[in-house]
């Protein structure tokens, strides 16, 4: 069967949250937000594309950063309103220039930073 990307159950923006996945390392990278488009355009290219809220644009993961998000699976859940893509990471993921954008927890209570930005190269 076909896929169609308007079978997704999107949100009255027209947007899917989407969570990226390390492939190898199963780390959750980080969650951005795609449509129709933009997730009909990554499984044409391999290349992650999201649509950027603030920029009210198409985002390609790594196009200015060279943190590319090259993808290997993409699934959808039960409900059809939330997606993973897992992808093979080059370089962090996160602006803050952190493999992931999940680098703060809470700790008996306290707020914990637990991963540092990377070194620059």
């Amino acid at each position: 069967m076909t896929f169609n990307p308007n079978s997704l159950t999107f949100d009255s923006n027209g947007l899917i949250p989407t969570i990226a996945q390390d492939t190898d390392t199963l780390d959750v990278l980080m969650m951005a937000w795609m449509n129709a488009e933009s997730v009909q355009k990554t499984l044409d290219t391999g290349r992650v594309t999201y649509w950027s809220r603030s920029r009210q644009a198409f985002w390609i993961k790594g196009e200015t950063s060279g943190h590319t998000q090259e993808l290997v699976d993409f699934r959808y859940d039960c409900d059809m309103d939330c997606l993973l893509v897992l992808v093979r990471q080059i370089g962090p993921a996160c602006h803050t220039n952190r493999r992931s954008c999940f680098y703060t927890a809470v700790r008996k209570g306290q707020t914990v930073e637990i991963m540092q930005p990377e070194a620059d190269h």
